[in-house]
């Protein structure tokens, strides 16, 4: 498992604490940011999955 994935993943949960909080607190720029950082983080999971992809078809 490509570390990319693990860490994106930990990103996504992040921006969604983040989001939740700042949505619970009324401060929509912190939801912005959260929702951003969920992108960001399905991104790199995305770069994970497909240098996994790469190794097993090199392998």
């Amino acid at each position: 498992m490509d570390s990319d994935k693990i860490k994106g993943k930990a990103k996504e949960l992040a921006g969604k604490a983040k989001e939740t909080l700042g949505d619970a607190i009324d401060n929509h720029e912190m939801e912005a940011e959260g929702k951003a950082q969920q992108v960001e983080g399905k991104a790199q999971q995305a770069a994970g999955n497909a240098k996994d992809a790469v190794r097993s078809v090199t392998d």
